[in-house]
């Protein structure tokens, strides 16, 4: 079991973004019952691989939101592999619909730049 401090240190992630992420409910701390002379969390090991988890699907675009609904039961391995499937697959798609705005977006931004060359 870990200490805040500690966590962070190992994870890299700054402290205050684990306190946001267990407020959000994606983490959460444990006291020791033996100890009643503070209001210290411990984390264990579970932690760390949700942390990462959390910081892997965030850096593939997953929302907080979309990473609420789904990490516990990925993490515990209770979502089916097809139900896995289904939400990387509709990421997929959002991303997909994305870059169309973008490059649709791009087209605009490269016609205006013509259009002002033009004068």
């Amino acid at each position: 079991m870990k200490l805040i401090n500690q966590l962070s240190k190992e994870t890299g992630i700054p402290i205050g973004t684990i306190r946001f992420y267990e407020k959000s409910g994606l983490i959460k701390g444990e006291k020791k019952p033996e100890i009643k002379t503070n209001n210290y969390l411990y984390y264990g090991d579970e932690v760390i691989d949700k942390l990462r988890f959390i910081q892997m699907a965030k850096a593939v675009g997953f929302t907080l939101n979309e990473i609420k609904e789904v990490v516990d039961a990925w993490y515990r391995k209770a979502i089916s592999k097809k139900a896995q499937v289904d939400v990387l697959s509709k990421k997929l798609l959002q991303i997909d619909k994305k870059i169309q705005e973008l490059n649709a977006m791009k087209r605009q931004i490269a016609v205006c730049i013509q259009n002002i060359e033009k004068r």
